[in-house]
C-alpha cells in the first residue's frame, strides 16, 4: 500500500487510481478494525466456538475456521449470501470498505459508470477516418488470450495454481483497460481483484517504458519514418450513428458485452449528439471523479495482506507484463501485414496503440515516431487503433463472460 502511494505521489503513476487504492489498502490492513471484512469474515475472525458451530452445521463441515472457509469457497453464491445474512443476524456488521466493494464492484456499477465517462471523452473520428485501424485494435487483444493460455500453462505444470475463471480474469490485463479488468475480475475471480487491478493500472502507467523497446525491435528505421496520408474530415452524422450501430451489432452477436459497450456507446452518444452538453460534462468530470474515488477504495479492500501476499500475485504481475508485451507486438505486426497489401502505408508504430491505454499508448507511438522523423506526427493516426482497443477489450471481456461462465 505504501509502495502504491509512493508511485502515485512521487512518480505520478496513474495517481487518480493508485492513490485511493493504496490508501484503501492501508485502511484494510489496520489490525482489529475489520474495515474490509464482511459480516461473515468478522464472525470467522472472532473465533466464537458456538457461532462457528452454527455456520458449520449449515455448511455440513467441521466447526473450525479453515474448514468453513473451504466449504464457503465451494458453495453457491446463494448459500454464501445466506451465511452472510446469518452473520448479520448474529450481530456482526460489514466494514465500510466491504460495503463500498459490494456497492461499487460487487454490483458491477462503478466500472460501468467509468466506461460511460470514458465514452463521453472519446472521439471516434480517427477510427472512422481510417477504418483499417480497427484491425490494429483487434490484433492487440491477442495479448489477452495468450495470457489466458499462459496462466493455464502455469497451472498445468504445477507452478502456480489458476482456475479457468482466474486465468480469464488475469488475461484481461493485456487489454490495458483498468475498468474492464476490474469488471471482469469482479465477475470471474473476485479473490484476485486486488492484484489484477494493481497490475493493470501499474502497467498502464509503465506503457512509456514497456512499449518502445518492443516497437523498435519489430520495426526498421525506414518503417518508423513512414508518413501516413492526412485523415479525412468525419461528419457529425457519422459520429452520431457509429455508437448506435456499433452497440446494435455487438449486442446482437455477443449480449455479454452489452453492459460495458452499452455504457461506452451511451457516453459517446451524449458527447457527439451535442444536445445534452450538461449531462456530457457531468459524466466526463464530476461523476467519473466521484466513482473513481469509491472504485479505488473498493479495490484497496482486496489488498488485505493474508490474501494479497500469495504466490498467485507474483504470477499475475508476471503474466500482466507479458500480456502487455504480446499485445504491443501483435498490433505492430498486424500493421506490417496490412502494408503488404495496401497502397497507403500504415506506420507500424501506431499498431502498438491498439492496447486501450487511452491516450498514453497513442502518445508513445507519436513519441517513438518523432525520434526517427521530427516532422512525422502520428498522434491522431494512433488514436484510431487506441479507440479500437477500448472496443476490443470490451468485446474480449464479453467473450470471456459468455464462455467461461457457461462452463
Amino acid at each position: 500500500s505504501l509502495l502504491l502511494l509512493w508511485l502515485a505521489i512521487a512518480k505520478k503513476f496513474e495517481p487518480l487510481l493508485l492513490l485511493p487504492i493504496g490508501f484503501g489498502g492501508l485502511l484494510s490492513n489496520i489490525p482489529e478494525a475489520g474495515l474490509a471484512l464482511t459480516a461473515l469474515e468478522s464472525l470467522l475472525a472472532h473465533h466464537d466456538a458456538g457461532q462457528l458451530a452454527v455456520i458449520a452445521a449449515k455448511l455440513h463441515c467441521a466447526p473450525d475456521v479453515h474448514a468453513i472457509k473451504e466449504a464457503l469457497a465451494l458453495a453457491l453464491p446463494s448459500v454464501q449470501n445466506q451465511m452472510e445474512n446469518l452473520a448479520v443476524d448474529m450481530g456482526y456488521t460489514p466494514g465500510v470498505l466491504a460495503l463500498f466493494y459490494k456497492v461499487a464492484i460487487g454490483s458491477g456499477v462503478a466500472p460501468l459508470v467509468i466506461f460511460m465517462g470514458v465514452g463521453a471523452m472519446t472521439d471516434f473520428g480517427p477510427l472512422l477516418a481510417n477504418p483499417r485501424t480497427l484491425l490494429l485494435g483487434a490484433a492487440a487483444q491477442f495479448g489477452i488470450f495468450a495470457t489466458v493460455l499462459g496462466a493455464l500453462t502455469l497451472n498445468y505444470f504445477g507452478l502456480i495454481s489458476f482456475t479457468l475463471p482466474q486465468a480469464a480474469a488475469i488475461g484481461i490485463i493485456g487489454g490495458a483497460d483498468g475498468p474492464t479488468a476490474i469488471y471482469l475480475s469482479g465477475k470471474l475471480a473476485p479473490e484476485l481483484l486486488g492484484a489484477i487491478a494493481v497490475a493493470a493500472y501499474s502497467y498502464m502507467a509503465l506503457v512509456p517504458l514497456i512499449q518502445p523497446p518492443i516497437m523498435k525491435a519489430l520495426t526498421s528505421e525506414t518503417e518508423r519514418k513512414i508518413r501516413m496520408v492526412q485523415l479525412r474530415t468525419v461528419s457529425k452524422r457519422e459520429k452520431i450513428l457509429f455508437p448506435v450501430v456499433l452497440l446494435m451489432l455487438v449486442a446482437l452477436l455477443l449480449p455479454d458485452a452489452a453492459p460495458l459497450l452499452g455504457m461506452f456507446c451511451f457516453g459517446n452518444l451524449m458527447r457527439e449528439s451535442g444536445v445534452v452538453e450538461r449531462l456530457s460534462d457531468t459524466v466526463q468530470n464530476g461523476l467519473i471523479n466521484i466513482v473513481t474515488i469509491f472504485l479505488g477504495l473498493s479495490v484497496g479492500a482486496k489488498l488485505v495482506a493474508d490474501k494479497f501476499l500469495q504466490p498467485q500475485t507474483l504470477g499475475i504481475l508476471l503474466l500482466g507484463v507479458i500480456a502487455f508485451g504480446i499485445g504491443t507486438a501483435a498490433g505492430v505486426l498486424m500493421a506490417k501485414l496490412l502494408n503488404l497489401c495496401s497502397k497507403n502505408k500504415i506506420n507500424p508504430l501506431i499498431g502498438s496503440a491498439g492496447g486501450s491505454a487511452v491516450p498514453m499508448a497513442a502518445r508513445v507511438s507519436n513519441k517513438v515516431g518523432l525520434e526517427s522523423d521530427a516532422q512525422n506526427f502520428l498522434l491522431m493516426h494512433a488514436m484510431g487503433p487506441n479507440v479500437a482497443g477500448v472496443i476490443g477489450s470490451a468485446i474480449a471481456a464479453g467473450v470471456m463472460l459468455k464462455y467461461v461462465l457457461a462452463m
